[in-house]
């Protein structure tokens, strides 16, 4: 069996995309295989475009991390389906609605290879995370080994935890992100973001990703940081997120407002894999 897939990018987040070969693939031991940066493909999600639901939406998506664990939403992930589906049907200066794991996302190519997109709604309410949690609270609190950490919570589609730091370079994304991340208060694991305010409309984040480890952007969870960035009064309505990979330009009027956000999605090569 040939296996055609395109390798795309945003800010250095990594995708295999490709069409699904089968109705049963992919399994999570070929995921893995695949996503190895030595002897597969290498990426942090697998990206599998499916066909539309119905005449409304131009595709369906799915998400698989590194590790072979399915996904509810990924940012930069989205952007770069929508590039990859806008060039496969021709239809690049025309507005899009993809199928995601979490819900419809309306999407729009923009010179010099960025996309928009909607995310979503922000969700704060603990079930929605999840989050065991008595009730919802601005500002979270657990102990980690000697420690006791703060964070807010929201969910973008998928888990995150977001937790303010005067310095991210110096946030110890390493340690303090894998432990959190399997903490057992947040039963399906969770993103981890460690964000530094600069002023009102410009952040700096790095992110743990659950299944992947630290990666160079991740548009949920720069869409998490401005969320929870907003709930706290610190943050306009449109901010900058730099990451280590780049920026991101992320849009929240608030209250049941869907957040938008902005920023490049680079195909990088095509490839083709005898499975």
């Amino acid at each position: 069996m040939i296996l055609q897939f395109t390798k795309m990018h945003g800010l250095g987040n990594d995708f295999m995309v490709v069409s699904p070969p089968g109705p049963d693939w992919p399994d999570a031991a070929t995921v893995r295989r695949l996503a190895d940066r030595r002897t597969g493909v290498g990426f942090d999600q697998l990206m599998l475009v499916t066909p539309p639901p119905d005449d409304r939406h131009h595709a369906g998506y799915r998400i698989f991390n590194a590790d072979g664990s399915e996904a509810g939403q990924c940012g930069n992930g989205a952007r770069c389906v929508a590039r990859w589906v806008a060039e496969r049907d021709g239809i690049a200066d025309q507005p899009m609605l993809l199928a995601s794991p979490s819900g419809s996302m309306r999407a729009r190519c923009l010179d010099g290879g960025q996309v928009e997109i909607e995310m979503g709604v922000p969700a704060f309410e603990p079930a929605d995370i999840p989050l065991r949690a008595d009730g919802r609270e601005p500002r979270y609190r657990r102990r980690i080994g000697e420690d006791e950490v703060e964070f807010g919570a929201v969910s973008m589609g998928n888990p995150h935890a977001v937790l303010q730091v005067d310095d991210v370079a110096s946030a110890p994304v390493g340690i303090l992100g894998p432990v959190l991340e399997v903490h057992a208060d947040f039963p399906a694991r969770v993103n981890v973001g460690f964000l530094q305010v600069l002023d009102r409309q410009h952040i700096r984040l790095r992110v743990h990703e659950r299944g992947v480890g630290e990666t160079r952007a991740c548009g949920t969870g720069a869409c998490a940081a401005v969320a929870i960035g907003r709930q706290w009064g610190l943050l306009d309505e449109q901010v900058t997120v730099s990451l280590p990979g780049g920026a991101l330009t992320v849009r929240w009027a608030g209250h049941a407002e869907p957040a938008w956000m902005t920023g490049e999605a680079i195909r990088v090569y095509d490839g083709r894999l005898t499975q």
